[in-house]
């Protein structure tokens, strides 16, 4: 086989394309990889051995290049790292699949796009499997909570009205009734109506927990989570940040969290703008998250969160 694909070599590219010229007696090489072109010659060893004197001069093979599984990085090297190779180009990189519980590294900016650094994100609250069924058992679950529920219909002894017999028992023609209060009549009342009550579901604390981590994976896989270095303004004046809106990408309703309380200035700032709302860390919610397409938050606020995730649940 090795003869054949030799002489199959020799009849194709000549015996000064294959072997370049060289000044060694002999060289024993064998195929290494077959394509639609060659790609390296290897000697018995794996390795292309010749002697330093050898110039491979022919047009093929200064072409091509033996691939190596070396990466040139900063630590690898002793000299200094070619400045010319730290550019800021976009570098195509596979997408990660989400839901691996894997730490996440984010930069870090503020308001102007400055850059703040960078901050590890933990992967069991920021990258876990997403689960539709938990954030709508999560959501239905907050929707109920947060109904009043106070409608109230008045029976027919809360009614107003008079308690004498309208007319008498026969004779009349008429159906008998003993009161005018009935549900039957004008005023009268409402036979199993609403009442006051609580409209709230049992969900689990794990699952609400859970949910809350889904929200926030959601969020940080789509690349529609942003931390900040903190929230602060300039000034109360809502100009600021609607042009500080203007300069994200693909932004339609924002979510600003804060770690505490919110400041005065933030909260003026943004009362005027309906698609701009503010949530310190402790208020965070799955609702809030997916009613916005971009979440915002301070490193104080993703410290807090992550505490608030990994705090035991008491029984």
């Amino acid at each position: 086989m090795a003869v054949s694909i030799s002489r199959r070599l020799l009849r194709t590219f000549g015996p000064s394309r294959v072997f370049g010229h060289c000044n060694s007696p002999m060289i024993m090489c064998r195929l290494f990889r077959t394509s639609d072109a060659l790609c390296g010659l290897v000697s018995q060893d794996g390795l292309f051995s010749t002697d330093s004197s050898c110039k491979t001069g022919s047009s093929f093979l200064s072409s091509r290049s033996l691939s190596t599984t070396t990466i040139l990085t900063p630590e690898s090297s002793g000299v200094a790292f070619p400045p010319e190779l730290l550019s800021t180009k976009t570098v195509l990189t596979p997408e990660r699949t989400p839901g691996h519980y894997q730490d996440l590294v984010i930069p870090v900016t503020n308001f102007h796009n400055e850059d703040k650094g960078f901050m590890v994100l933990a992967g069991d609250v920021f990258d876990v499997p997403i689960r539709k069924d938990i954030v709508h058992r999560v959501v239905r679950w907050q929707l109920a909570k947060r109904q009043q529920g106070t409608h109230s219909t008045k029976t027919i002894s809360e009614v107003s009205g008079t308690g004498k017999k309208p007319w008498r028992q026969k004779g009349t023609g008429r159906a008998r009734h003993g009161t005018l209060r009935g549900p039957q009549f004008r005023g009268g009342a409402i036979m199993h109506g609403p009442k006051p009550r609580s409209h709230a579901i049992k969900l689990n604390k794990k699952v609400r927990r859970l949910g809350l981590k889904i929200a926030l994976s959601a969020r940080t896989a789509e690349g529609k989570l942003l931390v900040f270095d903190d929230l602060e303004v300039p000034s109360h004046k809502t100009k600021n940040i609607v042009n500080y809106v203007k300069e994200m990408e693909n932004t339609k309703k924002l979510l600003l969290v804060d770690g505490g309380p919110i400041t005065e200035k933030l909260k003026l700032a943004t009362q005027n703008l309906h698609y701009v709302n503010v949530l310190p860390s402790i208020g965070l919610n799955v609702y809030s998250i997916l009613l916005h397409d971009t979440l915002v938050m301070s490193r104080d606020a993703v410290n807090k969160i992550v505490e608030r995730m990994h705090t035991p649940i008491n029984r």
